[in-house]
């Protein structure tokens, strides 16, 4: 295009010059005149061009300075928008770091202020056991039990067991039980059936549970960290629920977790929960309106009503396999369960589902267990065919050591 206006413009400056050489020499000034004419006109035409042509690039580069000059404004700007919005980010980050470090703080606090509060009722009781039995001058097996119970829980031998609650027919890990084990001081593993003849009286077993209840809690906050969403089922006592001077901090630190609802499932009996009284029922609603469920097991009425265990926030009830296989019977042709024979066997568990419960079997010891279990349609299980319960290993139970210590701590200033 340039080239094409180059070639037109030429064009016309050599008419224009023809045209006054023409007329130079018409008038008489001969053919030098009109020479000297055209190459005059020429020589100025084409110099007006150059000084034009200047003049034009002299003006697109003062208005390409302008541009830059206007651009470098605008870049000014926004560099200082930039550093004023990483000032406000990392002034925001300190706070929410420092906001953090207080809430974890606060909640470190309330959590010793709770274990230690725990740790004077578990050395009352332990005092009071032992002044019962020496009262009742127990048997010498059972007193030294009761010693050995002692021992164990002022050094701490209180261990935390896992068993995995599976998903059916896959068997996949869906949820976790917890259990308590005492160890003596030779490392033997006390059984729930060998200590409990001397642990339960006086509310003992309560106290372990509880304690166990708060390592189950960091146990559960540990896995969430690891973006593994498996609940816990921990076992909570009828006397904690009534225990007005125990339940307010536990409730303030179940507040504090409250993010944890979905993972930590409370269980407690059949019996203890068919027995709760007005306060403990008040105290599991309380726990219900920040989110947390419950479970029952020990169950030896399969009469439910799911419409009161929904009230009372009751998400699962565990069966034991043979109390569930053995109440099936065959009438003419109908699969029923003997306490319950108005509804077939197989609508039990959509029965439940309907009111939002969940039944799980455990116990589960054989194969032809899980095919009658199968049969009736019901989705969780667990027992010793899908693994024993297992200790929790010695580097995860060490970061929920702190409250075991500090109860320990507790008893031996208070016993010494």
């Amino acid at each position: 295009m340039r080239r094409l206006t180059l070639a037109l413009l030429s064009g016309a400056y050599i008419c224009i010059s023809l045209m006054i050489a023409i007329l130079a020499w018409r008038i008489g000034g001969g053919a030098g005149a009109g020479l000297a004419a055209l190459v005059g006109t020429l020589g100025l035409c084409f110099a007006a061009q150059g000084v034009i042509a200047r003049m034009g690039q002299q003006g697109a580069l003062a208005g390409e300075i302008e541009a830059v000059r206007e651009a470098h404004l605008i870049l000014a700007g926004e560099i200082d928008k930039i550093q004023s919005r990483l000032t406000d980010v990392v002034e925001t980050t300190a706070e929410d770091a420092l906001r953090r470090s207080e809430e974890i703080y606060s909640e470190v606090q309330l959590l010793e202020d709770v274990v230690q509060h725990m740790g004077e009722r578990i050395e009352a009781q332990l005092s009071l056991q032992v002044d019962r039995a020496e009262a009742e001058a127990v048997s010498p097996q059972a007193s030294a039990l009761l010693q050995t119970v002692r021992a164990a829980l002022d050094a701490g031998r209180v261990d935390l067991y896992l068993q995995a609650v599976v998903s059916l027919p896959q068997r996949r890990t869906q949820f976790y039980e917890s259990f308590s084990r005492l160890r003596d001081e030779t490392g033997r593993v006390l059984m729930p059936a060998e200590f409990l003849s001397v642990a339960e009286p006086g509310g003992l077993v309560a106290a372990i549970d509880n304690l166990l209840l708060f390592r189950c809690v960091q146990i559960v906050r540990r896995l969430a960290g690891q973006d593994r969403k498996i609940g816990i089922f921990c076992n909570i006592s009828l006397a904690s629920l009534g225990d007005e001077d125990f339940f307010p901090p536990f409730m303030e630190f179940m507040a504090a977790n409250r993010d944890l609802s979905d993972s930590v499932i409370f269980e407690l009996g059949q019996g203890p929960f068919n027995a709760r009284g007005a306060i403990e029922a008040r105290n599991m609603a309380k726990l219900a309106d920040l989110g947390f469920r419950f479970s029952l097991d020990k169950v030896s009425d399969l009469d439910l009503d799911f419409q009161d265990l929904a009230r009372a926030d009751v998400g699962f009830v565990k069966i034991a396999a043979h109390l569930l296989i053995e109440q099936l019977e065959d009438h003419d042709g109908r699969l029923s369960l003997r306490s319950i024979p108005e509804i077939e066997a197989a609508d039990l568990a959509a029965l439940a589902r309907r009111h939002g419960v969940e039944l799980v079997v455990e116990k589960v010891e054989s194969e032809r267990q899980v095919v009658d279990i199968l049969d009736l349609e019901i989705g969780l299980g667990q027992g010793h065919l899908f693994g024993e319960p297992r200790p929790i290993r010695d580097a995860v139970l060490a970061e929920t050591q702190p409250p075991t210590d500090l109860i320990r701590a507790t008893l031996l200033r208070r016993a010494g």
